[in-house]
């Protein structure tokens, strides 16, 4: 029996063998053109588990003959970072390689050790290649960011996978067959994962060996997965629709799917730290200031599963999603910030006028900077009627609009008195 892993033993030894990401792999494409340059550059590799992150980067070490160093951050501290250093600056200085240093889950790295990598990217000690299933706009320091190319990686789809079982019966399981059905099943367990694919494929192949069965079955499968199977039903329904649907339940105010498909991705084995990032995000995107008490329900609920973990903390989880589902729904904040970000990304530079200015110093104060600044607090309700607050040439654009609905019914009602007071003391002045 071969004791190397089957997940290591269909690791691509070249870019040809790579199976999925052709959106940067493709012929053309950013990741290909890069690795084709002759240069190589520091970059973030950014997807999901089992896409091919460690893959790429010992690939681009293999393609530019340079030397591989990898780290990784959850197992990794200042001293082992310091001891990459060391040995980059000795291959440089005995055989004049390239040193490609990986560093696996990056944004598990605090802020100041991140930053130690910096002044060696910068001197071209090391081309820098960090991998993190997280946004690396959050998680990864600006500066660090700044200094590498960011990559976005998918998860493998239903026909990656597929080509992946074929690859790897045909190269190193003697052929084994799957019916078609037991192939779908083991397919849509991985969930995009290819590295869980090849894991749970390797399990049942050594369970078909033992039987000595050259086709698989679904029973042969449930028998050798049980719960791995769970995650899906023979459907076949993908991760994404079902976080689709628990998203559109409580959007459409219906506690009853919001649960079933919480628990249901529960059930499955779905991390209830995405779950629960997702909930805070519906919070702000389809409740907003309808009901500001759900924001807040969903953060504590977020922190009370940090805090218990599972299963006590799902129950947090699962009462934010009610509440949720329940309250006033708005997404009125959402689409005003999109259509400000809109306007903002295509508009001009515009100064800010100068009765908005900050004037610290008595040379702004010459310059007129804040002097026709209405302090809103010194006004008749703290309202300066009639005062501007966009750059000139902006017209008052109107991209918030409150919905009927629960607080936001009563914001309505503020910003139209409001209104009616800046007309009146437009009219007033003229």
């Amino acid at each position: 029996m071969n004791l190397i892993p089957l997940a290591e033993r269909m690791r691509p030894q070249s870019f040809d063998d790579v199976i999925g990401q052709q959106h940067v792999l493709g012929p053309g494409k950013p990741l290909r053109v890069a690795f084709e340059s002759g240069e190589p550059h520091s970059m973030i590799l950014w997807g999901p588990p089992g896409v091919g992150k460690t893959t790429l980067a010992r690939l681009m070490a293999d393609s530019f003959n340079a030397e591989f160093i990898a780290l990784s951050a959850v197992l990794s501290g200042v001293k082992d970072i310091r001891e990459a250093v060391e040995r980059a600056q000795l291959i440089r200085a005995n055989s004049g390689r390239r040193t490609i240093l990986f560093v696996d889950e990056v944004h598990r790295f605090n802020k100041s050790q991140q930053d130690a990598f910096l002044p060696h990217v910068e001197s071209g000690l090391f081309t820098f290649i960090g991998a993190t299933t997280e946004n690396p706009s959050f998680e990864v320091n600006s500066a660090l960011l700044s200094r590498a190319a960011v990559y976005v990686l998918k998860s493998l789809t239903e026909d990656d996978l597929g080509a992946m079982v074929e690859r790897a019966s045909a190269e190193e399981l003697d052929g084994l067959q799957f019916l078609p059905e037991a192939k779908e099943m083991l397919v849509a367990s991985a969930d995009g994962d290819g590295r869980k694919l090849l894991n749970n494929l390797e399990i049942v192949a050594r369970s078909a060996q033992a039987k000595q069965l050259q086709t698989v079955t679904t029973e042969v499968l449930a028998e050798c997965l049980g719960d791995a199977l769970r995650r899906f039903d023979k459907g076949g329904d993908a991760f994404y629709d079902q976080i689709s649907a628990l998203h559109k339940s409580v959007r459409g105010s219906n506690p009853d799917g919001a649960l079933y498909w919480l628990t249901r991705m529960l059930d499955g084995g779905v991390d209830p730290r995405y779950l629960s990032r997702r909930i805070v995000r519906m919070a702000w995107e389809d409740i907003g200031l309808a009901d500001p008490r759900a924001m807040t329900i969903a953060n504590d609920a977020a922190n009370t599963y940090e805090r218990l973990g599972s299963p006590e903390g799902e129950l947090a989880l699962a009462q934010a999603v009610i509440y949720l589902a329940v309250a006033a729904k708005s997404n009125a904040g959402y689409m005003a910030y999109n259509q400000a970000r809109a306007f903002v990304a295509k508009d001009k530079s515009r100064p800010v006028p100068e009765h908005l200015r900050n004037a610290p110093t008595k040379l702004m104060k010459e310059l007129g900077y804040g002097k026709l600044y209405r302090y809103a607090h010194d006004e008749p309700d703290a309202y300066a009627a009639g005062e501007t607050y966009l750059p000139d040439g902006i017209r008052e654009p109107g991209w918030y609009q409150p919905v009927p609905r629960g607080l936001e019914a009563k914001i309505s009602d503020k910003l139209a008195h409001l209104r009616e007071l800046d007309r009146e003391a437009r009219k007033n002045s003229k």
